[in-house]
């Protein structure tokens, strides 16, 4: 079905097409069997994958930036997602960069954003997630707003941390978007370090503070529920682009700041080897690359992390999964979780089952 709707999508400009399948998934579930129809399908129960705390119904998430505002949280649990990221969410809304800032390189399987952090801010995402059904294991992306100097970055990190700590099941701190000037300097050892250790102490400050009697959230081992007396995961988002001696510095930070992990990795802002000729690349712009183009890179940094960072730390593979075999490549190179997000938007929700049914497969 994906395939006959995607003409029709690909059509539209890019963030029109977006929300267009926004509408068309809330309305797909609300009938009975529609989602089955586009891929959308259960997880095997062999899919189910516990870390941190938490069960994973299966390995596969969706990526910060589809949905930004926690508006779709439920009807995208429905299409078999183990866990859905939201977000990157500042604490103030902002509208983001301007349009157009969202490109296809269907050559490349591959987008251009330069969306900027646009998003309604923190608190209105905090409202829709207090509503949301019990079960779904969701994370909270968290950045700064542009308007913030770097020097004050903290505080805003801080910010969406607190409001969002009652309604998240993780924490995703995201320094390495390449659309919001400065962001990646905060990459660098001594700021990184200061930012992630200080939302690990406040998350430490807050653990057994919170508890929800929702037995239906219990029973996924939610943290909302089970983990009162322990903190909840941090993980660090970075680039693609760090050189190995960046990359040590994160391992560095990580173990220092006793987070929980590491999400590999973000766009990129490397343009080499890509199909879509030139002249149409440096038309559209700046901006991060995601998609095939990023797999190999991605994959490279996830293996070099896991040499360097034993589990139980958790690293959560993306970038350039378009099939179950990509997905099973992050997997076998040391990745704990993937997450998919342009992947989808070219190969449609099936995708999710694909490799839900693959790593079943090789779990067994």
């Amino acid at each position: 079905m994906y395939r006959l709707l995607r003409p029709l999508l690909f059509s539209r400009s890019p963030e029109r097409a977006h929300h267009l399948t926004f509408d068309l998934l809330e309305l797909a579930s609300k009938v009975p069997g529609a989602l089955g129809l586009v891929g959308g399908a259960k997880p095997p129960a062999k899919a189910a994958v516990e870390l941190m705390g938490l069960r994973f119904p299966s390995p596969v998430g969706l990526a910060a930036g589809m949905d930004k505002d926690a508006k779709h949280v439920d009807a995208l649990s429905a299409l078999g997602f183990g866990f859905i990221e939201i977000g990157t969410l500042t604490p103030v809304a902002q509208p983001g960069n301007e349009r157009p800032r969202l490109f296809r390189l269907p050559a490349d399987r591959a987008l251009i954003n330069r969306m900027g952090f646009n998003n309604g801010g923190v608190q209105a995402a905090v409202e829709r997630l207090r509503k949301r059904k019990p079960g779904i294991i969701v994370g909270g992306n968290i950045g700064k707003n542009k308007v913030t100097p770097n020097e004050q970055a903290l505080d805003d990190y801080v910010t969406c941390f607190e409001a969002l700590y009652p309604v998240v099941d993780y924490f995703v701190v995201n320094v390495s978007s390449p659309n919001t000037p400065g962001l990646r300097a905060l990459q660098d050892k001594g700021p990184l370090l200061a930012i992630l250790s200080a939302l690990q102490a406040k998350a430490q400050s807050r653990s057994g503070e919170y508890r929800v009697a929702s037995s239906a959230t219990a029973e996924v081992h939610s943290p909302l529920a089970t983990r009162n007396s322990t903190t909840k995961p941090i993980l660090l988002k970075i680039a693609p682009d760090l050189t190995d001696a960046q990359l040590d510095d994160v391992v560095a930070v990580v173990k220092e700041s006793g987070i929980a992990g590491v999400i590999a990795t973000n766009t990129t802002i490397s343009r080499e080897g890509l199909r879509t000729p030139k002249g149409e690349v440096e038309a559209m712009g700046a901006g991060g690359v995601s998609g095939a183009p990023v797999r190999q890179r991605s994959t490279e940094v996830v293996r070099y992390l896991r040499d360097r960072l034993p589990r139980p730390i958790v690293i959560i593979g993306v970038g350039g999964i378009d099939s179950s075999e990509a997905a099973m490549e992050k997997l076998e190179a040391g990745a704990d979780l993937v997450q998919v997000y342009t992947g989808l938007i070219y190969e449609g929700p099936a995708l999710v089952k694909r490799i839900n049914q693959a790593y079943a497969r090789w779990k067994a």
